[in-house]
């Protein structure tokens, strides 16, 4: 399976946009989406190309496909339209022995991680700041946000394929990546 993740989407229909492009020419099964999906939240500016049910038609067209988490900005009214479940705090995948929890991090954090052992992957959105590194065992991802980075940050997403993890900008250039299979 090859995942793409993205975080704090926030109603951005051009942002979404282009990464759906680039979900298909990476050719990725499954969309990991980590919470705050439509509403751009009242501590951050509308994004560029803000347009809500532009991305419910967008996502709906890949509801089969997608693994997604609510975000603090995330509300019922969301999950009435869009076509997939995404209201649940957290959630859990197995992929090729490896555990993967899902979160949008306002809840759990790298600070306040569930209980793992082995090798496992924590990936959290919330900071729209890209981060990927170890902490004991566990692979500690946050794409970013493809529509409000933060610090003067690019907009950045990550992808996942056979227990290696990858930290991208917009315009595909890798920024950083990982590999749990070495």
């Amino acid at each position: 399976m090859k995942y793409m993740i993205l975080s704090d989407i926030h109603g951005s229909e051009t942002h979404l946009q282009h990464m759906l492009n680039i979900f298909e020419k990476e050719q990725c099964d499954t969309l990991i989406l980590l919470g705050d999906i439509l509403y751009h939240g009242p501590r951050n500016p509308l994004p560029d190309g803000h347009n809500p049910q532009g991305v419910v038609k967008l996502l709906n067209n890949y509801a089969s496909r997608i693994i997604a988490c609510r975000g603090n900005c995330d509300a019922e009214v969301d999950q009435m339209l869009l076509q997939f479940p995404c209201l649940s705090d957290y959630a859990l995948i197995v992929d090729e022995g490896l555990r993967i929890f899902i979160t949008h991090g306002h809840l759990y954090d790298p600070d306040h991680l569930p209980p793992f052992e082995g090798k496992n992957i924590f990936l959290y959105g919330h900071t729209h700041l890209w981060e990927l590194r170890m902490q004991d065992n566990t692979l500690i991802c946050n794409p970013g946000s493809i529509a409000l980075p933060k610090e003067n940050r690019p907009s950045t997403y990550a992808l996942f394929e056979h227990g290696l993890l990858s930290v991208y900008n917009a315009d595909r250039i890798l920024l950083a990546s990982y590999s749990l299979t070495s």
